[in-house]
């Protein structure tokens, strides 16, 4: 395939966090290595390699504690550039892990006041989002957790953050914003145990919340790595549930500190079944990226374009995936054992449960069909290696 089919699109529908782009390279052993982009000029650089939209936190564009007036003239021309260079603020969120105030939560603070700090930011950044045409918030509780146990009933803390967004919730109802709430899982770092940590988890958690209909679930390709899951059956089970709202996809080793690496980066096969989940299923959300450019860079674009390339790359692999005979007529294969045994269980019925327990099954032949699972997985290496 000519490599120019590889570039970007707005209808690829591709999204970069700003703090990706702003990102000067510094790590817990070394200062920055490079300039922090302004906002704009990270903008208009998405722009320009047809990236449907950008992500933000509140503080990636308005200075902490800025003044009203310069937060209003920061969004206006924000606003105004985002028309002229045809790009979409799809995703806000807020920064509540920086600053000192969240060394112990902001949700999940034992401190009262600081939770309602908290939530007033937030209140604040739904705001700017929603100016910006941002349809999704996104949490991610980076200080919401603990390192010493005996500090906080991690019931009384699930009650905190509950608290925050059924008042947030109400809050967006109120103000007639057309904006839904996304979590976003991850185990560990910075803090020594996070609450929230996995899909599962989330989707939990939504279940109690006053209006469960408004949130869902942003998960992360380094988060699941983090945990030692699997990113394909993470995102799987938020789409399933029909709470899969926003993605951020990255590149991580496995059970290793946070390191937001270039997607495909690390795991090609890993990147194609996450980029072939979403294909099957008609994920229609946008692509978001959130990773970081090796801090040996001295600027971001290399970085963002081979994020995007290596996904177009991939989806490529998957129309060969869905095209190929071999692999096809495999799958058939595995998947056509006693086709009339289907449906058996589909609806529970007195008359079907009495069918279902007068069924002879010979475990010994059903155990005995081959499943070439060794020939399946090599083809699918071959494919990506572009052998096939």
């Amino acid at each position: 395939m000519p490599s120019h089919n590889y570039a970007p699109t707005r209808e690829d529908k591709f999204a970069f966090g700003l703090w990706c782009l702003q990102n000067r390279g510094r790590d817990p052993f070394g200062d920055q290595t490079r300039p922090e982009l302004p906002a704009l000029e990270c903008i208009k650089g998405l722009a320009q390699r047809n990236c449907y939209g950008f992500e933000f936190h509140d503080n990636d564009i308005v200075p902490f504690g800025a003044p009203a007036a310069q937060r209003d003239q920061i969004v206006k021309d924000v606003k105004r550039a985002t028309g002229d260079w045809g790009i979409k603020a799809t995703m806000a969120t807020t920064n509540n892990f920086y600053h000192p105030i969240f060394k112990d939560g902001a949700f999940t603070s034992t401190d009262p006041a600081i939770r309602a700090f908290a939530t007033q930011k937030v209140m604040n950044a739904i705001d700017v989002g929603a100016e910006l045409g941002a349809q999704v918030f996104v949490f991610w509780g980076g200080r919401e957790g603990v390192e010493v146990d005996a500090s906080k009933d991690p019931v009384e803390a699930g009650k905190w953050f509950r608290e925050a967004l059924n008042f947030l919730c109400e809050y967006v109802i109120a103000n007639n914003y057309d904006m839904k709430f996304s979590i976003e899982p991850k185990p560990n770092e910075p803090r020594g145990d996070l609450y929230l940590p996995t899909v599962g988890s989330v989707l939990a958690f939504i279940a109690t919340l006053d209006h469960p209909e408004m949130c869902g679930i942003n998960p992360e390709t380094a988060h699941i790595k983090m945990a030692g899951l699997n990113p394909y059956h993470e995102f799987a089970q938020a789409l399933d549930a029909g709470k899969l709202l926003d993605v951020h996809l990255n590149g991580q080793k496995p059970l290793r500190f946070d390191q937001d690496l270039s997607f495909g980066s690390d795991d090609l096969k890993e990147a194609f079944f996450t980029v072939k989940l979403l294909s099957d299923h008609k994920y229609e959300g946008t692509i978001g990226f959130d990773c970081h450019p090796y801090r040996s860079e001295s600027d971001p674009w290399d970085f963002v374009d081979r994020n995007l390339r290596t996904f177009k790359i991939m989806k490529d692999k998957v129309r060969q995936y869905n095209e190929n005979k071999e692999i096809q007529g495999l799958l058939k294969e595995i998947h056509g054992a006693n086709p009339g045994h289907r449906g058996l269980m589909a609806k529970y019925s007195k008359d079907q449960a009495k069918k279902l327990k007068e069924m002879s099954f010979d475990p010994n032949s059903l155990a005995s069909r081959k499943l070439p699972y060794e020939k399946l997985d090599q083809l699918v290496t071959e494919l990506l290696l572009g052998v096939l």
